[in-house]
């Protein structure tokens, strides 16, 4: 009797299972439909029903439905640069650069994830009442990491770093935060834009050619692409403005078929940036009309079109510069995404589909924008220990056009939220009761006051310390059409602080004679300040720091927290100091290139503690391929505040080569120390740490002498002592 019922459990089992495919196909009316054939056959299933139009149609960053086949409208165009953007209330996290000064890739991975939940629940709310425009979908074309090559690029803000390793770091934490870690599900799709050399002048974008060498190229331009290519799988990639060495970035032979789809075997989607292909024939005149702009777009592989170029596609087919072929090898390395996101899916079988509203902007995501606002927040300056302040002092005068302007927390690319605090916020949400606060602008941001009368800077006089918050915002600094206080299409075409603030912060001095004056600044980008860092006895950069920068900043003025943030970019005295705008060779920009001694360097920040480096231990003095170098150093907290240090790891090699650059970051650990705690950070020198590329993107090492650094900031000498920490050093041979 056993023997006859465990058969028969067997033959209905087999029964079963013969009726699944059965079942199925009844469920679903076409193959495309069916979750559980593979994309690539869904893919091919839903390109060979639809007409030329359609797919031609399919191929625009909106893309129309197609209702005789149950394909819905979707508009591929979104926005997550810090925080769900133009599209409604969503957590705002420091703008990018702030988010580079962290350091911090445990964070970034955090808010990644964050944001992905965000973007799914609002998809999920959107789906629910049918609303599916733009900015309302799941492929996010964030984050840009384009290399901050120059501080007058109003884009820059953008971006994570000046350099190349940090960028990667930060961009694969985010990335990966972003799409999880789901076996068959994107949570949602990232995008590396903008692809590949690209950083302003934003005026010339339109009809500008970046001209690079090979080397460049390489060590500079694309290591970040690459990481986020090759190492987070990242679903997208978008092409840029202008022309790099000649070919227009959105239909680049080299650049988008032998590195990118050959070499680092990139599975995603191509797009233009937005109305990019117009300049083909507008701008770049290596077309002479849409039809033809379209035709090599798509023959280079832009999978789609973010403008209005692509319409001209079946004009294209007809005249012959593109074929109907070409647009279905297009339209099967676009379409997979949509099927990764599960948008021909059954609402119910994705696992992202139960991700509700409660979650945006939930306490959770407001505490980690806090976080990340407390870790970017840089200290440049704290003469005689100036900071922090006492919460029980007598009277404070909170000056500057920056004190309640909510547009400094934002930057561009930006959400909305219903809990905005400002500087000024921060600052009251700290003192005592009985603290005299006296607010008044006293300031214009971008220009000289109207009203020439000062009934201000008396304030000063009377207060027993001046907190005044200067500075930009995206008002000044940012995208060509979107800055619309900059007379110069988002670029600057000064670095420093606009003049009449600085002539107001002279005032403040020359009346506060013995108190003290505290500055903080708002900014994207690295502004030259040197006569600023001998007006005020503290300075503290704040960048763009989000929905809860005010309190962020407040709480590190007044001693709730140690200052961590440690600059993606150096800070130079001078405009002078850079090489002309327009020309993209690294020789002499940037920490790894320059010669010019910076006002403030590359990986600087200053603590409330004070930390010692021990001596490196190695296990090996000679570095061979195979068999890294495991570094080891002690890193003391020998101050009397908990605080974190942003450990730092540079390499410089004796003799280098032509173009290689004259010293490197090659690894960084966040830490946290308590007063008098010491720890051990160790690092590894592999392959990928040692070597440069060659003109072809290969690795090489070269032999010789490196000299290896650990330390708190970028190690060089000084003419000024800005009390950054001592750093530890050694040598390694490579035989």
């Amino acid at each position: 009797m056993y023997m006859k019922n465990q058969l028969l459990k067997v033959l209905l089992s087999t029964l079963f299972s013969l009726q699944i495919p059965l079942i199925h196909a009844q469920k679903y009316r076409f193959d495309f439909q069916n979750p559980e054939k593979t994309i690539e056959s869904r893919v091919d299933d839903l390109v060979s029903r639809m007409t030329l139009e359609e797919k031609t149609a399919q191929l625009m960053f909106e893309a129309p439905a197609i209702e005789r086949l149950a394909v819905p409208h979707y508009s591929w165009w979104n926005e997550c640069l810090h925080g769900i953007a133009r599209n409604g209330r969503a957590t705002i996290f420091p703008q990018a650069i702030g988010l580079g000064a962290t350091f911090d890739t445990d964070l970034m991975h955090r808010i990644g994830v964050a944001i992905s939940d965000e973007g799914r629940a609002k998809f999920n709310e959107n789906r629910k009442v049918g609303y599916m425009d733009r900015y309302a979908g799941l492929t996010y074309w964030s984050p840009n990491v384009n290399l901050f090559r120059d501080p007058r690029w109003g884009r820059g803000q953008e971006t994570y770093s000046e350099d190349p390793f940090l960028i990667a770091q930060i961009g694969v934490s985010f990335v990966n935060g972003l799409q999880g870690d789901h076996p068959k599900y994107l949570k949602v799709a990232a995008m590396a834009k903008h692809y590949a050399v690209h950083s302003g002048p934003e005026k010339l974008r339109h009809e500008f050619d970046a001209v690079v060498s090979r080397k460049d190229l390489w060590n500079t331009y694309l290591p970040g692409f690459e990481a986020l290519v090759v190492d987070a799988k990242v679903e997208g990639v978008m092409g840029a403005y202008n022309r790099t060495n000649g070919e227009p970035c959105c239909a680049h032979p080299y650049l988008m078929t032998e590195v990118l789809r050959k070499k680092w075997g990139f599975k995603g989607y191509f797009v233009s940036d937005c109305w990019a292909i117009q300049d083909f024939y507008q701008g770049h005149n290596i077309a002479k009309n849409k039809a033809e702009a379209a035709g090599i777009a798509l023959n280079a592989g832009c999978n789609l079109n973010c403008g209005n170029t692509y319409p001209a596609l079946g004009e294209a087919i007809q005249s012959g510069e593109t074929t109907e072929q070409v647009v279905d090898r297009n339209l099967k390395e676009l379409l997979p995404t949509r099927f990764k996101l599960g948008l021909f899916d059954p609402i119910g079988t994705v696992p992202f589909d139960t991700i509700s509203g409660d979650v945006v902007r939930c306490q959770k995501h407001i505490d980690l924008s806090y976080e990340a606002a407390t870790k970017s927040v840089v200290l440049l300056k704290n003469q005689n220990n100036t900071l922090p302040l006492d919460p029980e002092i007598r009277s404070v005068f909170v000056t500057g056009p920056m004190a309640a302007d909510i547009q400094a927390l934002l930057a561009n690319y930006y959400g909305v939220g219903d809990d905005l605090r400002t500087l000024m916020e921060g600052i009251i949400g700290n003192v005592s009761n009985h603290t005299a606060i006296r607010y008044v602008q006293g300031s214009l941001m971008d220009r000289p006051n109207v009203n020439p009368m000062d009934w201000y800077s008396e304030e000063a006089q009377v207060a027993d310390v001046t907190i005044a918050c200067m500075g930009i915002t995206q008002l000044l600094e940012g995208e060509e059409g979107e800055a619309i206080a900059s007379p110069t299409a988002g670029d600057r075409d000064y670095i420093t602080l606009p003049p009449h603030q600085i002539e107001y912060l002279k005032l403040i001095r020359q009346k506060a004679k013995g108190k003290k004056l505290i500055v903080v600044i708002t900014g994207g980008s690295a502004i030259s300040i040197p006569e600023v860092h001998e007006l005020a006895d503290a300075i503290v950069y704040a960048w763009y720091p989000g929905e809860q920068g005010g309190k962020a900043v407040g709480d590190l003025l007044f001693g709730k927290s140690s200052p961590s943030g440690k600059l993606p970019v150096t800070f130079v005295r001078s405009i002078e100091d850079l090489p002309p705008f327009e020309d993209y060779n690294m020789s002499g920009r940037t920490y790894r290139f320059m010669e010019q001694e910076p006002l403030y360097p590359f990986g600087f920040g200053l603590s409330y503690s004070s930390f010692e480096y021990g001596t490196i231990r190695k296990n090996s003095a000679i570095y061979s391929e195979g068999s890294p170098v495991e570094i080891g150093v002690d890193i003391t907290n020998n101050g009397k505040f908990p605080a974190d240090e942003v450990v730092q790891l540079y390499l410089a090699k004796k003799n280098r080569a032509t173009g290689d650059p004259k010293i490197a970051l090659r690894g960084f650990q966040r830490i946290s120390l308590a007063a008098g705690e010491t720890k051990t950070v160790r690092f590894k020198l592999d392959k990928k740490a040692m070597a440069q590329y060659d003109d072809n993107g290969n690795l090489r090492i070269d032999k010789g002498e490196y000299r290896v650094y650990v330390s708190g900031a970028l190690p060089i000498q000084r003419s000024t002592d800005l009390g950054a920490p001592k750093w530890a050093e050694t040598t390694i041979q490579v035989k």
